[in-house]
């Protein structure tokens, strides 16, 4: 097919993809197959029943959507499958999504492909355009190399869970395992020394940027560390007079979250998304993120604020 440059002049229009939600699938995250057929655990196919569902895990960490049509340039099938295998190889850095052009022709629509193949990168539900050519595997593993170098010199360091997984249940009675890595921060904190908690789970974050625990206990500490000597009432006055202030909001969301309020919080920032536009946009939306860290990505409240932040993005 004519190699064209990629052009995305408006936002995506998904109304069209909104369809009736598909049965349960038995395991796993939404529209999950087990893997693309000799892939990984990191590749899956995309049709226009979990294609958001699909867009919504970029909340998480990078999807990386790729289109392709077996039956008029089997090149661009060979390439899916490639980025599928390696996929494995970066243990959840990114998630391939692996969509047929001419099984689902209304997701490329929607994207407004001009060819295929096209790899897009799909961050925070933002689309960029990775590449359109036909690469050999090597080559395609050195790329994928420096992207994820890029990627976590950006700051984004988290990573997708394993589309296959079977958990060791712990025996009725047995208490689960502490892991003595988090004793210094968690002695810290019911030390009531906040700043101390910080320093100690940042620790594990710069040593492991993929430990969860670590991640969600630096999230939490640091909405304390904000907190401080903050009055409550004073805070949700300022926000009231400044409905467009991203530290105003963003002050009142941590104090709700700290409250057990973790729903205000979200709905507070989530709402704050949809009125900016620009680096307040990009605040709001990275606090947000942070909060959900805090709480927990297996949360159902988490679950739910992801599907109405990429909702409020589009």
């Amino acid at each position: 097919m004519t190699q064209q440059p990629f052009s995305r002049p408006g936002a995506i229009d998904l109304s069209a993809l909104r369809r009736p939600a598909a049965p349960a699938a038995p395991a796993g995250e939404p529209g999950q197959s087990g893997g693309a057929p000799g892939g990984s655990a990191y590749s899956l196919e995309v049709d226009e029943q979990n294609f958001q569902s699909v867009l919504e895990l970029s909340m998480t960490a990078p999807v990386m959507l790729v289109f392709h049509s077996r039956a008029r340039m089997p090149e661009s099938g060979q390439l899916a499958d490639d980025l599928a295998d390696l996929s494995g190889e970066f243990e959840g850095r990114f998630l391939v999504g692996l969509i047929d052009v001419d099984a689902s022709p209304g997701i490329a629509q929607a994207m407004q492909i001009p060819s295929v193949p096209l790899v897009v990168l799909v961050l925070d539900g933002r689309p960029v355009p990775l590449f359109q050519d036909v690469l050999p595997k090597e080559e395609l593993r050195a790329a994928l190399t420096q992207l994820t170098q890029q990627i976590t010199a950006q700051g984004v360091t988290a990573r997708h869970q394993p589309r296959t997984t079977t958990a060791e249940p712990v025996a009725e009675g047995e208490e689960p395992e502490v892991d003595p890595r988090y004793a210094a921060a968690q002695d810290a904190l019911g030390e009531g020394d906040i700043d101390k908690a910080v320093a100690e789970y940042q620790k594990l974050v710069d040593a492991n940027p993929a430990d969860a625990e670590a991640a969600a206990g630096l999230a939490m500490a640091k909405i304390l560390q904000r907190t401080q000597g903050v009055d409550l009432n004073a805070a949700r006055a300022a926000a009231a007079e400044r409905p467009d202030d991203v530290d105003a909001q963003i002050m009142v969301a941590d104090l709700d979250l700290l409250g057990g309020h973790v729903e205000d919080a979200f709905r507070r920032l989530i709402d704050l998304v949809r009125r900016t536009s620009g680096d307040q946009r990009n605040a709001a939306r990275e606090h947000l993120i942070a909060l959900f860290a805090a709480v927990g990505n297996d949360d159902e409240r988490v679950m739910a604020g992801r599907t109405a932040l990429a909702s409020a993005l589009f």
